[in-house]
């Protein structure tokens, strides 16, 4: 019986089927955008054996070559032995896309207030792409403003990574990793437990695997740890399936967008449901998640909260969003009242706005693909440049 609070979050690694699913839609979209940054895309991947499946929607006038784009990001992964079931030259394309729908299209492309209230702002032309709601969340207890747990798990994703493509070549590119921690006072307070998966040739020991994982991987990230959490009583699963050799889309068929979890906040905030991968940012599940990210981190970053989670939502073709909410669970230095008055006096959430301000019609999005697109170096909805403005908004 567990009898104390404990919060768990996964990651996986690029290799893993949905993860693999994921990249070839941001690949297929930076390539558009690329030569066309009005490109207008919804790309969904389903892989298996062998065989990968390329759907949705795609508006633009680029010229692609979409079975090249698909077996260069296979191949990047590290998919290339044609003897586990999914390698980047064998592998069956079915290119089944299409044209967006013209309702859609009219609507986002002449908003609802330019059609009814003939306005000339250019930021109020277009309208949200879908009816939703998104979140955005930061928290203080972590350097990059993300949860503990999925921090941690990323770390050890990327690592398994790294390791996979330098000092153990026999481990092939499936994993995920999870990581529990232990909260006291709604802070966490010890690493409890870290689970490591990794697929690999059939030649490798049970015991190589769990001896140069331990290694290479979990002790130089716990030991990062230490200074912070305790980790003297961690537990250390490493493929406790005991056998892990058909990996991938071979073993397990992947969809584009089904890690929405991983690629958020580890489940420690609210997740409106839409998936970001394949969207171009006419779509709000994505520009409008990063936007709220970009909210949340400079709340926080500004020191009006040690944690804060932030609602949008939206009507489809409607540029204004028709809901708000902060919430800083207690945790406000001023009210969430004050605090929403402020946010929107700084941060315009009209798509175009959102689209304008963070940079979204440049190519980059097949490189936040894995390993989550919160938490991030260099990416516009990760800067709090802002936090002054904020500051001074409050009064």
């Amino acid at each position: 019986m567990i009898n104390v609070p404990l919060f768990s979050s996964e990651s996986v690694t690029s290799g893993h089927p949905d993860k693999v699913c994921d990249q070839i839609s941001d690949a297929i979209l930076d390539a558009a955008l690329a030569q066309d940054p009005k490109t207008h895309a919804a790309v969904e991947v389903l892989a298996t054996t062998n065989r990968v499946i390329v759907a949705g929607e795609l508006s633009t006038t680029a010229d692609l070559d979409i079975d090249q784009i698909t077996r260069d990001m296979i191949r990047e992964i590290g998919y290339t032995d044609p003897d586990i079931g999914f390698d980047a030259d064998s592998v069956e394309i079915t290119n089944i896309m299409d044209q967006q729908s013209a309702d859609i299209a009219q609507s986002v492309e002449r908003s609802l207030e330019a059609r009814e209230e003939d306005s000339e702002d250019a930021l109020s032309a277009q309208g949200a792409g879908d009816q939703g709601l998104m979140f955005g969340y930061a928290t203080n207890e972590t350097p990059r403003f993300m949860p503990l747990p999925i921090h941690v798990a990323h770390t050890l994703a990327v690592k398994l990574e790294e390791v996979r493509r330098s000092s153990m070549p026999g481990l092939r590119p499936d994993g995920k990793t999870q990581v529990t921690v232990r909260i006291e006072d709604d802070r966490p307070v010890a690493i409890d437990t870290v689970v490591v998966s990794t697929q690999h040739v059939a030649e490798l020991s049970l015991g190589e695997i769990r001896e140069g994982v331990k290694e290479l991987i979990v002790d130089p990230v716990l030991a990062e740890l230490a200074e912070q959490y305790d980790t003297s009583n961690t537990r250390l699963l490493i493929n406790p399936s005991g056998r892990f050799v058909v990996g991938g889309p071979a073993g397990d068929t992947g969809l584009t967008g089904r890690k929405l979890i991983v690629d958020t906040y580890g489940g420690f905030a609210r997740h409106g449901g839409g998936a970001f991968s394949g969207k171009d940012a006419s779509k709000v599940d994505r520009s409008a998640a990063y936007a709220t990210r970009w909210i949340a981190k400079t709340v926080v970053a500004a020191g009006l909260a040690d944690r804060c989670e932030v609602q949008v939502s939206y009507a489809i073709g409607r540029a204004e969003p028709v809901g708000l909410r902060i919430d800083t669970f207690g945790t406000g230095k001023v009210s969430d009242v004050e605090l929403q008055k402020a946010v929107n006096q700084v941060f315009d959430l009209r798509p175009a706005a959102i689209i304008q301000n963070l940079k979204l019609t440049k190519p980059g999005f097949k490189e936040v693909a894995a390993y989550g697109h919160f938490g991030r170096l260099g990416v516009t909805w990760e800067d709090t440049s802002l936090a002054d403005d904020l500051i001074a908004a409050i009064g």
